[in-house]
């Protein structure tokens, strides 16, 4: 009676919503349980039909859906998998807690039993439970997330990395789904040519909708739950790979706005890892027009430490990558955002442990025009970051291979630092690399030090003649008179303000 009486509380839905629901086209497997649970209606329609105010009797062949699973014999067990399952299709409204809270707590009790049972790993999932298992997920977890507020400010990737991520109201309710979804997956009695039907390329597509979700935690449960399915359903990999590559190609060419590219992209560093020698073509044009392009939004602070790990995932695979690595970086190399410069150095630096000289000399030249750039940077942690790459000894050993090359490309940036730059943290450690390239060829060194005081010179001549030009123009633009709409030149003293 008690259980009756549950039941009777739930929400009643007609056959036609139940049709209406199954024809969904966002939800495939809803279309294939239907048809399904049509064709056996024949079997159940002798059997009690206590649980058809929450779903078709056919579907759940006559088995109450609350008895526990230790009270049925093994023979119906895999039917009361189904009743259970189906029975947590119904949906509920988890923003007003007030509401349905028996039927709420029912489900959540049937949804713990339903993950103990897959967790037992007891009997072979049949085809209709793996139907019923799809069409469950489906309905609870495949959604349209809400618009974000923050969607329209003016200084989206500066301030994101600083906001405080939204939660699902519905998520203790979710977790176990997703906990239930990923012991599925799983489990050894899962027969994945079977279930490589339903968990398809639709499901996939769906599933990977999902992580453009707010909350980090249902982040994180995806990015396991598509890692599983990676491994287990070989004949998904190209596809899965492929729509990887355009949600990154959306994200960095289009939107710039997506909250799941961490994730994703440590995804990728577990399936580079995973990559045959040698390397694929596809997978060279993955590095090349996604990884190398993904350093260029504003956002990339975001994500860095998993882009940084995929790439230097490939250059292990294949040093000879370096180089073309090297100038991809070099190409989206940041002007005016200080923070991304200190990151990209970082990344340059691991980079350079595992560069072999052969691809380093090819990159030399204007690797180390950007690395001056950035010891003459203004902004001293920019400076400082540079200046450190000279603690690494593979980095050094380099340098003293190709001195000849590279101290003449450094050594003006050495020079304007020692004389000119304001922070001493800088200024001690620009003095120690001119002490490190002296010792190592003072020939050179002195060769440098004579050619950059020669052209020191030359700019200051010419900054003379420039002045000397300029001044002969003003004198004779001044003696000129000034008639109708004619322009005048104003004299910086003329023009100056005292302070």
């Amino acid at each position: 009676m008690m259980l009756r009486q549950i039941l009777s509380k739930l929400p009643r839905k007609s056959s036609k919503t139940d049709s209406a629901e199954s024809a969904r086209p966002e939800s495939p497997v809803t279309q294939q349980i239907s048809n399904g649970s049509s064709a056996g209606s024949g079997k159940s329609s002798n059997g009690p039909k206590r649980t058809s105010v929450v779903f078709p009797a056919s579907v759940v062949a006559g088995i109450e859906p609350l008895v526990p699973f230790k009270d049925v014999p093994n023979a119906e067990k895999m039917n009361l998998f189904v009743s259970k399952v189906s029975l947590c299709c119904v949906t509920f409204d988890f923003s007003d807690s007030s509401k349905n809270t028996l039927e709420k707590d029912v489900k959540r009790q049937t949804l713990l039993e339903l993950v103990d049972f897959v967790a037992a790993g007891s009997m072979r999932f049949s085809e209709p439970a793996i139907l019923a298992m799809c069409r469950m997920c489906a309905v609870n977890l495949f959604r349209v997330f809400p618009p974000n507020y923050r969607s329209n400010s003016s200084s989206i990737g500066e301030n994101d990395e600083n906001d405080d991520p939204m939660f699902d109201p519905a998520w203790p309710h979710l977790q176990i789904v997703y906990d239930l979804l990923l012991r599925f997956i799983n489990s050894t009695c899962l027969d994945a040519k079977v279930a490589k039907k339903y968990i398809d390329h639709s499901f996939i597509l769906r599933l990977l909708d999902l992580f453009d979700t707010e909350d980090p935690r249902e982040r994180e449960c995806l990015k396991t739950i598509l890692h599983r399915v990676y491994g287990k359903f070989m004949v998904h990999r190209p596809f899965i790979r492929k729509s990887l590559s355009n949600i990154f190609y959306r994200f960095v060419f289009e939107t710039e706005k997506h909250n799941g590219i961490a994730e994703l992209l440590e995804i990728f560093g577990s399936i580079i890892s995973g990559f045959a020698m040698p390397l694929k073509e596809e997978h060279k044009i993955f590095l090349w027009r996604v990884l190398i392009p993904l350093h260029k939004p504003k956002s990339v602070g975001v994500y860095f430490q998993q882009l940084s790990y995929c790439v230097i995932q490939f250059i292990e695979k294949e040093p000879r990558l370096a180089s073309m690595v090297m100038k991809g970086i070099l190409k989206y190399w940041p002007i005016t955002n200080s923070q991304k410069e200190v990151m990209f150095l970082g990344e340059l630096e691991e980079i350079l442990e595992a560069i072999s000289m052969v691809e380093f000399q090819k990159i030399m030249v204007p690797l180390f025009w950007r690395i001056g750039c950035c010891i003459n940077s203004f902004h001293f942690q920019v400076a400082e970051r540079a200046l450190f790459l000279w603690n690494n000894d593979q980095i050094v050993n380099l340098i003293a291979h190709n001195r000849l090359v590279i101290l003449p490309i450094i050594f003006p940036a050495l020079e304007k630092n020692a004389h000119n730059h304001w922070n001493q943290g800088v200024l001690n450690l620009t003095l120690n690399i001119r002490k490190m390239f002296s010792d190592m060829d003072e020939a050179l060194y002195l060769a440098c030090l004579d050619q950059f005081m020669e052209d020191e010179e030359k700019q200051i001549l010419l900054a003379e003649q420039r002045k000397e030009a300029w001044q002969r123009l003003e004198y004779a633009a001044s003696l000129k008179p000034v008639t109708g709409n004619t322009a005048v030149l104003v004299t910086p003293l003329a023009t100056s303000i005292a302070c």
